[in-house]
């Protein structure tokens, strides 16, 4: 059982001080429990979110993740409703969850959920083109994988889904990590030790052994290192990445201001345009956060929303 809470306590720490909205007419539908995907038999859902007016046509891809645990329940409304006034559809994006399913998985639903979202851009009424991501601290690290590492699709697939590509367009997020093997300082290893040795089970890998049928856990320490730089967006930062903007507090213990600031150096060594907005003094997550989603809000018109010009 404390194997199973610990993780949470990024989530925990993320969006306690968000309140949950129950409005009795909100301004928007809710469709729940969209099937993007399937694995091992099990289905990964997303909700959408669409203004009931002024809609923008364009995409707000919401990642449901704190500590790498997902779970439909943890849909906070309260937490985009600042995105959906400005008119963006969100797609409240659901992953395999920690502890059963470790942060390649979620990188995996990740991209498919973008590339099933982008596929049925004509049905949710949304710009294929005009798609972005938010999250905050595990939820942040995704979205800062999809804006970096996100794929083209594969236009030989046999599936129309996996032929779509799983770029967006823009992020914003809160404290997220970026570089497992320099967490804090140059050379701390955090892949599942040191600062977040409590957060082992997203850090589990396995890889499946043909000869005996099963999984086995991966303990080669050069395989975790290739895995490390693969799950770490500071290691896939080029001059294609969207507009990006992170908001982090300089006192945060979790997830250290310096991984911001690492991967903010690395935007500005490519020319990508990028902010790092800090919050002193506060840690992870802060009494008015919510109202720093404002600030995701202005950074998504400023880069998805079309202006007359480019109509």
């Amino acid at each position: 059982m404390q194997r199973l809470l610990l993780p949470l306590l990024g989530l925990v720490l993320s969006l306690s001080f968000v309140p949950r909205v129950n409005a009795a007419d909100p301004n928007y539908t809710r469709q729940e429990d969209v099937i993007y995907g399937r694995k091992f038999g099990t289905a990964l859902t997303l909700d959408v979110f669409t203004p009931k007016e002024k809609a923008n046509g364009a995409a707000v891809v919401m990642v449901v993740s704190g500590g790498w645990f997902s779970a439909h329940d943890n849909i906070n409304v309260g937490f985009f409703q600042s995105v959906l006034d400005r008119g963006y559809t969100v797609f409240a994006v659901v992953h395999g969850s920690n502890p059963r399913f470790t942060i390649l998985d979620a990188i995996s639903d990740l991209n498919r959920a973008v590339r099933y979202i982008r596929h049925r851009a004509a049905d949710f009424k949304i710009d294929p083109d005009r798609i972005g991501i938010m999250g905050g601290s595990a939820g942040g690290h995704l979205s800062l994988m999809q804006g970096m590492a996100g794929t083209a699709g594969n236009p030989d697939a046999k599936d129309p889904v996996e032929r779509q590509s799983s770029r967006v367009q823009s992020v914003a997020c809160f404290y997220p990590p970026t570089d497992f093997l320099n967490y804090g300082k140059e050379g701390e290893n955090a892949m599942g030790r040191g600062t977040l040795a409590n957060f082992r089970a997203p850090f589990d890998f396995e890889e499946f052994d043909p000869k005996a049928k099963e999984f086995v856990a991966i303990t080669d320490e050069a395989k975790l290192l290739t895995i490390a730089k693969l799950i770490s967006p500071a290691y896939h930062v080029t001059a294609d990445d969207p507009p990006t903007l992170i908001i982090h507090g300089d006192a945060d213990l979790l997830v250290p201001i310096q991984q911001a600031k690492l991967v903010m150096d690395k935007l500005e060594e490519v020319k990508v345009p990028h902010e790092l907005v800090v919050r002193p003094g506060a840690v992870h997550g802060w009494p008015n956060l919510v109202k720093d989603v404002d600030l995701f809000a202005d950074w998504f018109d400023k880069h998805l929303k079309k202006t007359e010009a480019a109509k």
